[in-house]
């Protein structure tokens, strides 16, 4: 699979990373339902044995439980990916989750992450999400700088920062990376930040390729209809309606266009986000090794740029009943 370099780091990762959101398990508020820890270890196995040589996850995904995961994935396995884990969202003893980003409790998050990772150092440490507070976010970055600087992580970049922020925490360190969401029907980033991080060579690692499974072509309305209870996606506007006709349809073109090449939706999906050369490569998610099989070749996938302008085109004509655009 092609190796790009993210950012200003040493760091050469493949095209596709695997996500570790969903397999944090139930029981909390941004989860995905249940999930088998074994079939969540099986999975991971399967992206590494496949060339995958990157895990994206989180403090927060699970409140801990999925950082605990990669690492016994890892366990005894003579080469180890890359681990890219976040900070910023902490969790109360109810588990209800807020974001701070002071320094002294980024600090306190990183030694946690260190040891249910069972790692001396993280490749990448990122902050999960801004906060309002500017001098919080200043705080924040200065801490991870000092982390860098101490060797408990070796790079440092964000997730969901727009320009100003980006703009801001420049001053006090560079940024790797930047993680941004990234598909079809969420392009908000092409405006301004993706050329922001072309001019500053800041990666960019993009989330949710296949947003949130919805353009994997597994998706259907009695699928959405049967989400368990403790869900998120039952909640996202994008899996009711008329957004989730409009998507389905979507789903329908790029199965065309993946059915000349003998691919899947799925495939289509994340190679179109990675068809620029500023996106260093896509967080992919999966929940089982069946899942990994049908993205991971998306890695080596390119569209033609007459089947991106087939997509582009389709995607300007979808217009809802009031004129707005499909995306």
């Amino acid at each position: 699979m092609e190796k790009r370099r993210l950012g200003d780091s040493d760091l050469h990762i493949t095209a596709l990373g695997f996500g570790a959101w969903a397999i944090g398990g139930g029981g909390w508020r941004f989860a995905w339902g249940p999930q088998e820890d074994p079939k969540s270890i099986e999975a991971i196995h399967r992206a590494l044995d496949s060339g995958i040589n990157w895990i994206d996850t989180a403090a927060a995904y699970g409140l801990g439980h999925s950082e605990e995961v990669v690492a016994r994935a890892l366990e005894g396995r003579s080469r180890r990916p890359y681990i890219f884990t976040k900070c910023g969202m902490v969790w109360d003893t109810k588990g209800d989750i807020h974001r701070v980003l002071d320094g002294d409790s980024i600090r306190r998050e990183c030694e946690a992450s260190l040891r249910r990772l069972k790692v001396d150092a993280i490749d990448l440490y990122q902050i999960h999400w801004p906060v309002e507070s500017l001098t919080e976010i200043e705080e924040g970055w200065t801490a991870m700088a000092e982390l860098r600087r101490q060797g408990k992580v070796r790079w440092i970049g964000v997730s969901n920062f727009n320009t100003d922020q980006l703009e801001r925490i420049q001053r006090i360190a560079p940024v790797t990376s930047l993680q941004p969401p990234y598909s079809l029907i969420h392009r908000d980033i092409e405006t301004n930040i993706l050329p922001y991080c072309s001019r500053n060579g800041i990666g960019v690692i993009t989330y949710s390729p296949m947003a949130s499974g919805l353009l994997s072509g597994a998706m259907t309305r009695e699928r959405v209809a049967a989400f368990p209870q403790d869900d998120w996606r039952r909640h996202s506007q994008d899996f009711q309606e008329p957004q989730l006709s409009r998507n389905l349809e979507l789903v329908d073109r790029m199965r065309v266009i993946g059915g000349r090449h003998g691919r899947s939706p799925a495939e289509v999906a994340i190679a179109w986000t990675l068809r620029t050369p500023v996106v260093t490569g896509a967080i992919v998610g999966a929940r089982s090794a069946a899942q990994v099989e049908g993205f991971i070749a998306a890695g080596d996938f390119r569209l033609t740029a007459d089947e991106v302008k087939e997509i582009e085109d389709f995607v300007r004509g979808a217009q809802s009943p009031h004129g707005e655009m499909y995306a």
